[in-house]
């Protein structure tokens, strides 16, 4: 996951930099989710030092690439778009959301690959329809192995029912399991008054595990998905104008793992006779 990131963010082939970037990265999130002690030896601190290391490397590609031709990645996206006055993006701000973007998409993309890994091998029918609908693409495209399968940006929309997969997968495992908001007004809920200003939390887990929205919501059933959800019942990447801004790259890795991982896992399913308890 972190290679590909690599790739399509900074153009980055993987390298013993990348495995430092990897660290550093590493280090950041644990920092952010520690208590906010800034001082030596806490795990906070150490993440204030992480985020330093991976701004200082960014502006240095930054710096270099002011220098070569546009290159076809995220960075080079954000340093020419424009707003509707003209205005661009500072350097600073190019590299604050390749930070937040690449510690956004790494490790909650890898978490979510797991767990579709998980059900699917818990699942022996969902993961026979996963496999045929794969088959089917390798004959489309003159192969005759699975493990001939390239999937391209062309690919991607025929991929049904993997789509469905992906989207059965984050709704069970709900890799952000809640939503910070702030009123901005008084609102009644339920008999209650929220008052303007008070922080909410909304209980994402909760919400994509009920019953009144989702039959049997703790069976993993990709084709529950047959159907859309019902407007504001399916909140994994947030919404409105706050939604995750890697929702569709999540969706892309996902898919691409499952299709590069699911004859390993039909042998690995088929060898514990279907009732895998643990990871494979």
């Amino acid at each position: 996951t972190f290679a590909n990131i690599c790739k399509m963010f900074i153009s980055m082939e993987p390298s013993p930099m990348t495995d430092k970037i990897d660290q550093w990265f590493g280090g950041l999130v644990n920092g952010v989710r520690a208590f906010p002690l800034n001082f030596p030896g806490t795990t906070s601190h150490g993440g204030r030092k992480c985020r330093q290391k991976l701004n200082a490397f960014f502006r240095e590609v930054l710096e270099a690439r002011k220098n070569v031709d546009n290159c076809d990645d995220l960075m080079s996206g954000l340093m020419h778009i424009e707003d509707e006055q003209g205005k661009k993006l500072s350097d600073e701000e190019v590299v604050d959301n390749i930070v937040s973007l690449v510690m956004a998409g790494y490790e909650s993309t890898a978490s979510a690959i797991m767990w579709a890994t998980y059900h699917l091998a818990k699942s022996p029918s969902a993961l026979a329809k996963l496999r045929d609908e794969n088959i089917a693409l390798v004959k489309s495209k003159g192969g005759s192995t699975l493990a001939s399968l390239t999937i391209t940006r062309d690919d991607i929309p025929k991929m049904k029912y993997t789509t469905k997969v992906v989207e059965e997968t984050i709704r069970m495992a709900n890799i952000s399991s809640m939503v910070y908001r702030v009123a901005n007004k008084d609102v009644e809920y339920h008999g209650y008054t929220i008052p303007k200003g008070w922080p909410v939390v909304v209980w994402l887990r909760s919400l994509h595990t009920d019953p009144n929205y989702y039959q049997d919501p703790l069976t993993f059933n990709p084709d529950r998905w047959d159907e859309p959800a019902k407007t504001g019942t399916y909140q994994v990447f947030g919404g409105g104008y706050r939604i995750c801004p890697g929702n569709m790259l999540a969706r892309l890795q996902m898919g691409v793992a499952q299709s590069r991982r699911k004859d390993k896992l039909s042998s690995t399913a088929k060898a514990n006779g279907w009732c895998i308890h643990g990871f494979p």
